[in-house]
């Protein structure tokens, strides 16, 4: 009888630590909003293949956590964002990845802030993507660290003496980098030979190249996405004009744009936080499971969407978030726990602030025979 008695209660015991084993495992729903079509596609492909790479590492290593990566395309749309939004939420996102884009980051982010969802976008970079939104945090640098940095690059490595910029006056992401830059380059005594602008609907840039050109600049600074920095490089070669060519993170991309001759983008530099010729082990274990996957070499985007899961999920550990956690009732724990949290990814070692903006230390790189490598490879 003692020995039956002994067996039940073993038996009870073990019942019981299953119990309070699978008590502890947690299942997170991220939604990941971002363009999968439409001109900005690039982007928003790579955010989510980045995001899906870490959600399926983080769920395989067996560790008691679950990611469910819910997606949405917005089209680079602000409109079509709030859709994309509004579905992921009544999926069971308890959180976002995203947007990937300003202009569609800005309009959720002002719903999600109204509602208390948490969101970490990996790439829109603007100030006014979190401005009086405590909900809203970033894995990129801002605008204005852009702009800062940039400028200093150019300067400390002497890579042009006379400078023009051609930026686009209608979008928050090229003027707030641009402005910026202008103040650093002043600072540091720069010459700024020529300035032009262009919008959205701006399809010729002959005008802007060849007001570069006239000025003497010997380094145009694109402070661009990929779409309208590949039109200016293929004005620039129709005339002759060859300078050297700096943008920033909007850029990366531009050598899988359908339709453009990649060689004409040889010796663009471009400040990035994610090289993919680094030889970490992080690093080249993501670069050969995405090229594995995709069959082409993950851009900054990719490298900060998987950075945006890793990071997400250490700070749910750190605010006590439970599987079926509704998003508006955890929304204040992950804004403080993203406050004590250090994270190590592929973009760099990184902490943020009360305003949502990240630390961590930007790197140089260029287009070398048809790839991305870092400046001083």
């Amino acid at each position: 009888m003692k020995k039956i008695l002994a067996l039940v209660l073993a038996l009870a015991l073990a019942v019981s630590m299953m119990a309070v084993a699978g008590a502890e495992d947690l299942t997170l729903k991220i939604g990941h909003i971002g363009p999968q079509t439409g001109a900005a596609a690039v982007y928003g492909l790579a955010t989510y293949r980045g995001a899906l790479i870490a959600a399926e590492e983080i769920t395989a290593a067996d560790n008691g956590v679950t990611v469910e990566l819910l997606n949405q395309d917005d089209a680079h749309d602000a409109e079509k964002s709030i859709t994309a939004y509004n579905t992921l939420m009544d999926a069971g996102a308890q959180m976002i990845v995203g947007c990937t884009t300003t202009a569609p980051c800005i309009a959720v982010g002002a719903t999600a802030y109204a509602e208390r969802v948490f969101m970490l976008t990996p790439s829109a970079s603007s100030t006014d993507v979190t401005a009086n939104k405590d909900n809203v945090y970033q894995v990129c640098f801002t605008d204005p660290n852009q702009g800062s940095a940039s400028a200093a690059v150019i300067n400390e490595r002497k890579l042009g003496t006379k400078i023009a910029v051609i930026y686009n006056n209608a979008d928050a992401y090229s003027t707030g980098i641009y402005q910026t830059f202008k103040a650093r380059a002043e600072e540091l005594g720069m010459d700024i030979v020529s300035t032009t602008t262009f919008t959205d609907e701006t399809t010729d840039f002959s005008v802007q190249v060849a007001d570069a050109q006239n000025s003497g600049a010997d380094l145009v600074f694109l402070p661009i996405y990929y779409t309208p920095a590949s039109q200016i490089l293929i004005a620039a070669n129709a005339i002759g004009y060859e300078p050297t060519f700096f943008g920033v993170d909007g850029m990366d991309g531009i050598l899988t744009l359908e339709g453009f001759d990649a060689s004409l983008a040889e010796g663009v530099m471009l400040l990035t936080p994610f090289v993919a010729d680094a030889k970490d082990d992080l690093t080249v274990n993501f670069v050969t499971k995405y090229t594995e996957l995709y069959g082409e070499v993950p851009n900054q985007f990719a490298a900060d969407a998987y950075d945006c899961v890793y990071t997400l999920v250490e700070a749910a550990k750190v605010a006590g978030v439970k599987s079926g956690d509704a998003a508006e009732d955890i929304c204040d724990a992950m804004i403080a726990a993203m406050q004590q949290i250090e994270v190590t990814g592929l973009t760099g070692t990184m902490t943020w602030s009360a305003n949502g903006e990240v630390e961590k230390v930007p790197t140089a790189m260029i287009i070398r025979d048809g790839a991305y490598v870092g400046l001083d490879s």
